[in-house]
């Protein structure tokens, strides 16, 4: 059995076959209406979401299966203090498969440990968000034509902007794939993801601090909203949330075949000026999420079935003595689950926590 908790779950071979079915999912919708009949799909959501939750919800309608779960923890045993892991052991009684968002990072993997089903991440923290990966991957194939080849602006909130660190490492996998980072120093991709991700697989990147000076370049500009839910300091906040907005003038400048990418909500980073020109892609994007999430639903069931052993290797070469994860909000650090690290591969010496990928200490 396997989960989606990281887009690296996922082998090359693995993702491009969830993006050819999700290809044929829109060419025929019909042929899969009654894929999932007596199929439940359990949403957990403990962090408000509207498009990852309705998309998750609407796909599995799609399939001909039924869905259950809750939009707001405080309507759950949550609000009694459960945990993820003993939540889970319930919804195991009840569905055959589970998308989980979460604020606290690392709770989908801590999820893993104890289920009898496929568990998707649908969101934790800043940390990843595997399905928007996936929507991502399919929305570039169909404006662009192909994943390899291609490089890709990432603008905004780098730093907590989950959805880009779980794109990054997808495209990581792709030949020729060049990465230009656009943001203030304030909200600069992590070190982790340069070291592990960039470094590691010789992903050609730079980092810059304006637009306009890269958008002629660019065959992707990825846009991503200052995330004030994850600022402790309203201030710093304040200094950042309006550094990089979109207009139709810096549009101007770039390709023709460009697409302009978001995994939304916007607040004002695009101006609605932009929707109407043709590379403006990100509604387009949404849509493209409901299929790729009937896609990767349908493996995931299908891969079950035939092998109902949980899978053990996001745990496998890891070490929990001597260590603690320095990120307060890692689910190692806020709900009983056994601490867990392994070794870098690049930082010869450090080890990083296994549930978020921060630094132990």
């Amino acid at each position: 059995m396997k989960h989606l908790i990281d887009p690296t779950d996922l082998s090359l071979e693995e993702t491009n076959d969830i993006i050819a079915l999700a290809e044929d999912i829109i060419a025929n919708r019909r042929k899969y209406a009654e894929c999932c009949r007596g199929r439940k799909l359990a949403t957990l959501f403990y962090e408000p979401s509207t498009r990852t939750r309705l998309s998750f919800t609407s796909a599995m309608m799609e399939l001909g299966g039924n869905v259950i779960g809750f939009s707001d923890a405080k309507n759950s045993s949550v609000s009694k203090g459960e945990t993820v892991q003993d939540t889970v052991r319930v919804i195991n009684c009840f569905a055959d498969i589970i998308a989980m968002r979460h604020s606290i990072e690392g709770a989908p993997l801590a999820a893993t440990e104890v289920s009898r089903t496929p568990i998707i991440n649908a969101g934790d923290g800043s940390h990843s968000h595997p399905t928007q990966t996936l929507t991502d991957l399919l929305t570039i194939k169909r404006e662009l034509g192909h994943l390899d080849n291609l490089t890709i602006g990432f603008c905004g909130d780098l730093k907590f902007g989950r959805t880009v660190h779980s794109l990054i490492k997808a495209m990581s996998r792709y030949e020729n794939v060049k990465v230009i980072l656009i943001a203030p120093p304030e909200l600069r991709l992590p070190s982790y993801i340069k070291t592990e991700v960039c470094d590691k697989c010789g992903i050609d990147y730079r980092e810059v601090s304006d637009m306009e000076s890269v958008m002629p370049e660019l065959d992707i500009l990825y846009m991503t909203r200052v995330q004030k839910e994850r600022f402790l300091d309203e201030e710093e906040f304040d200094r950042v949330k309006d550094c990089f907005v979109l207009d139709a003038k810096k549009l101007a400048a770039a390709k023709s075949k460009m697409a302009v990418l978001h995994p939304l909500p916007r607040v004002n980073e695009i101006l609605q000026e932009v929707d109407a020109d043709p590379r403006a892609a990100y509604f387009r994007q949404v849509e493209n999420g409901k299929f790729v999430r009937m896609a990767l639903m349908l493996r995931l069931l299908e891969w079950a079935e035939n092998d109902p052993t949980p899978s053990t290797s996001a745990f496998e070469g890891a070490v929990s003595e001597g260590h603690v994860c320095s990120n307060a909000r890692c689910i190692s650090n806020l709900e009983p689950v056994k601490p867990l690290f392994r070794e870098s591969q690049t930082e010869p010496g450090v080890y990083r926590c296994v549930y978020c990928e921060a630094k132990a200490r």
